[in-house]
């Protein structure tokens, strides 16, 4: 069964649909970061991180991070359209620098300062150790590859590189649904979070890179899956490659 194209009715509408949910978590991303506009130590969720907020360290490494995260955010989105790739070669090349540059050199080591802090205990904090060092690594990795013009490594670690960068948005999701669906105390859906946040990206991540440019690394069982067909037919539902939409060369 091939996936849905996106040049189709319904792959133009599930585009939009994923676009506009994008860009209105972005949107509530944006709204978070504000607060801190003042750099007061005193906003937000400053507020349950008192025993940490003296400190000169912690409160450069967190405004750092809330305003460099933000820029991640629609930097890294443009980086997987096809189109835009082709369209705007240059814009592309330029916003994916801001997103490179901006993970390496600010929200990927604040980042690992924040997650020493973390809420929760040691779980919590070994959670945003590994988010923080998997971050920069992958992005590293990324443009490793793009400075050896390894187009098709470039973009599987920028695959898992935004998965990690979208954890910003998933961990909210998570708490929220977990919230509303079970109460649970606080810190403990804390706990949970800090791994849910970005675990789930990066196998989600995996599997994209798996179905659509390395099928032939699927086992066999699970290209295979029968729908129940009706007596006296066969029917098996297939997973078709999609076309690698980067070449080896620009």
């Amino acid at each position: 069964m091939k996936a849905p194209s996106f040049r189709s009715g319904s792959g133009r509408l599930a585009g939009v649909v994923l676009l506009a949910a994008y860009a209105g978590f972005c949107w509530l991303m944006w709204g978070i970061s504000m607060q801190y506009t003042g750099l007061d130590p005193d906003a937000a969720f400053l507020r349950i991180k008192q025993d940490y907020t003296g400190m000169l360290h912690y409160r450069i490494a967190f405004f750092i991070h809330a305003f460099a995260s933000l820029l991640a955010l629609p930097a890294g989105f443009t980086q997987f359209s096809a189109s835009f790739r082709r369209r705007w070669p240059q814009a592309h090349r330029r916003l994916g620098y801001v997103y490179i540059a901006g993970i390496l050199l600010l929200a990927g080591p604040t980042g690992f300062v924040l997650a020493v802090y973390a809420n929760g205990g040691w779980s919590s904090q070994l959670a945003f150790v590994l988010l923080a060092a998997g971050w920069w690594y992958f992005t590293w990795q990324a443009l490793r590859a793009a400075r050896r013009r390894q187009w098709r490594l470039h973009r599987d670690w920028m695959y898992r590189s935004f998965a990690l960068t979208l954890s910003a948005i998933t961990l909210r999701a998570w708490k929220y649904g977990l919230v509303a669906l079970f109460h649970p105390p606080p810190m403990d859906v804390y706990r949970l979070v800090a791994w849910l946040g970005w675990t789930v990206n990066l196998l989600a991540a995996e599997a994209i890179l798996l179905y659509r440019y390395y099928p032939n690394r699927i086992p066999q069982f699970l290209l295979h899956a029968p729908l129940s067909p009706r007596p006296g037919r066969r029917s098996t539902l297939r997973v078709q490659p999609a076309p690698d939409a980067v070449p080896d060369e620009r």
